[in-house]
């Protein structure tokens, strides 16, 4: 849990530094998107941010492999707590009462969630579930393909959605990898689902976030990495809570997920704010 939880920070802060960067590296001149990102990548803040992000993947996968995925998935949501008070921060956006109590009560239902996760299932799933998991992840490519062609609202919200199923898919596959070696990461069927899925959620959510409602898109996000992914570590991989706490566990999640929902406008740090941050004075 502790792992899940620093993975939530990394997560949380890196997109804020790379927002001032992004924002940083535009307002010095034009350009099309690959010098854009030349110019971010020559800024400490845009490398502290991938570096953060490498290690808040890192810090995921240990925790994917030690506690259940319903645990892991409600702390990814909580990054945008992290994000909520680190842009109040850095980037001096205000939060309303709403917000801050948002804040609390994800810090609450992590820690709900934390009295009562038990130890990660050892159940390997159906025998297709593998197979299951790369066709999930070729779904989510077909669903960015049929949800770019939507209204804006209906396109972040789908968008969002796919990006957050192809990080429920991460997870879940992660859970189906049984050792590091070339041959048995190669014949494996979630290996490459993790490779497929992983990279269509990336390009998902930066597609929703470009071209529609950074909040719809990012409350999609959240209940596509959160809901699905917990489901099929407790129904297929063996997942639970310490005895008799199942209903704290179920109490926990739903009050860390809907914080985050109340936090969704963060998914992107808010473009006033960065545009302040990063003006010449």
């Amino acid at each position: 849990m502790v792992c899940a939880l620093g993975a939530a920070v990394c997560f949380g802060t890196a997109t804020v530094l790379q927002a001032i960067a992004a924002r940083s590296a535009a307002a010095t001149g034009p350009g099309g998107d690959l010098a854009l990102l030349w110019r971010a990548l020559r800024q400490w803040r845009y490398l502290a941010g991938l570096a953060l992000d490498g290690l808040g993947f890192v810090l995921q996968i240990l925790a994917l492999r030690s506690v259940p995925i319903y645990a892991v998935g409600a702390a990814m949501a909580a990054s945008l707590a992290v994000t909520a008070v680190v842009a109040a921060r850095l980037l001096k956006v205000r939060l309303s009462r709403v917000e801050w109590a948002a804040v609390a009560v994800v810090c609450a239902g992590l820690a709900l969630l934390g009295l009562a996760s038990g130890a990660e299932g050892d159940e390997a799933g159906p025998a297709g579930l593998k197979w299951a998991m790369l066709g999930a992840a070729g779904g989510v490519l077909l669903l960015g393909a049929a949800g770019g062609r939507l209204p804006e609202r209906g396109r972040a919200l789908a968008l969002g959605l796919g990006s957050g199923l192809g990080f429920g898919v991460v997870e879940v596959s992660v859970r189906l990898i049984d050792g590091l070696s070339p041959g048995e990461l190669f014949p494996n069927p979630a290996t490459y689902a993790l490779l497929l899925g992983g990279g269509a959620a990336f390009l998902l959510l930066t597609s929703a976030l470009q071209r529609g409602s950074v909040t719809t898109a990012t409350a999609g996000l959240v209940l596509g990495e959160t809901v699905a992914p917990a489901l099929i570590g407790v129904v297929w991989l063996g997942d639970r809570t310490r005895p008799g706490l199942g209903w704290l566990a179920i109490l926990g999640f739903a009050v860390a997920v809907a914080g985050a929902l109340a936090l969704s406008r963060f998914g992107e740090a808010p473009v006033e704010a960065e545009e302040r941050a990063v003006a010449p004075r």
